[in-house]
């Protein structure tokens, strides 16, 4: 997998794509110090806490979306998901398996995406949350949010230097969440390590089965931006409709029968919300 980091938050400064510059070696200091495992658990996490948030505040829609009721989430529960996040960054990373440090990540990466919007709320989109972080950085995901065993990290940390190049595994892509209509469904349960895989391929499931992923009509193939932003993790755009049969029900197997090229890629901004 190339991980290369081509963020899919970059933004359009005038009429090119601007790719934020990164600073290379500080991005793999953080891959170095992450990347080690406990073969065995010298530590037990807990994510019920977060577990039981979702379930209360992500809501299953009859479009396939799960929204998030930020409101209630803000009045009533932002305390609970702020509790959550200090006793994840105060884990011991390093003593957890690597399946462990798997569900931690993305947990850390949802969980701080939530409290982020639930900071700015009420927003429209995720991307008015300008909290810099770098030049021309624009939202909130280049800005060093959360301390991990010493070390600041920015959501694009974690999703770069850390979930991409340590695990590289394409469904990451559907597991960590951007709040937006567009992004894959943020999973109404924790990621736990006993039950990665499974929840994994779910996800990928759920957004490679709805038109928002993969929309297949007779004048070609109407794809999310992610596949174009990430083509590289998903085997290459050719290799697309492999990955797409792979996690497909039978309609959207037997419409990839037939080729059929990609005509555009998508992106709905729009936040999550109710």
């Amino acid at each position: 997998m190339d991980t290369k980091k081509i963020s899919r938050r970059s933004f359009m400064l005038g009429a090119a794509l601007s790719v934020i510059p990164v600073n290379h070696a500080y991005a793999g200091r953080i891959t170095r110090i992450f990347n080690s495992h406990a073969r065995k658990n010298t530590v037990s996490f807990d994510h019920n806490a977060f577990d039981e948030l979702l379930q209360r505040y992500v809501v299953a829609s009859d479009d396939g979306i799960n929204r998030v009721k930020y409101d209630d989430f803000k009045r009533k529960s932002h305390g609970a998901l702020r509790a959550y996040l200090k006793v994840l960054e105060a884990a011991s990373v390093h003593q957890m398996t690597r399946a462990e440090q798997f569900a931690f990540w993305i947990n850390l990466y949802n969980a701080k995406t939530l409290d982020v919007v639930l900071n700015a709320y009420p927003v429209a989109s995720i991307r008015d949350i300008n909290l810099g972080g770098g030049l021309f950085a624009k939202g909130p995901w280049k800005k060093k949010l959360v301390r991990v065993e010493g070390q600041k990290l920015s959501l694009d940390n974690i999703e770069h230097d850390i979930l991409r190049p340590i695990w590289r595994d394409a469904r990451i892509h559907y597991a960590v969440n951007c709040a937006s209509i567009g992004c894959p469904n943020l999973y109404r349960r924790a990621y736990i390590a006993g039950k990665l895989e499974r929840q994994l391929t779910k996800a990928a499931q759920d957004f490679i089965n709805h038109p928002r992923a993969v929309d297949i009509q007779p004048g070609g193939i109407t794809a999310s931006k992610i596949y174009d932003w990430y083509a590289a993790d998903f085997g290459g755009r050719p290799g697309l409709p492999s990955h797409w049969r792979r996690y497909g029900k039978a309609p959207l197997i037997k419409a990839l029968r037939e080729p059929i090229s990609i005509k555009r890629y998508v992106y709905d901004w729009r936040l999550n919300s109710i």
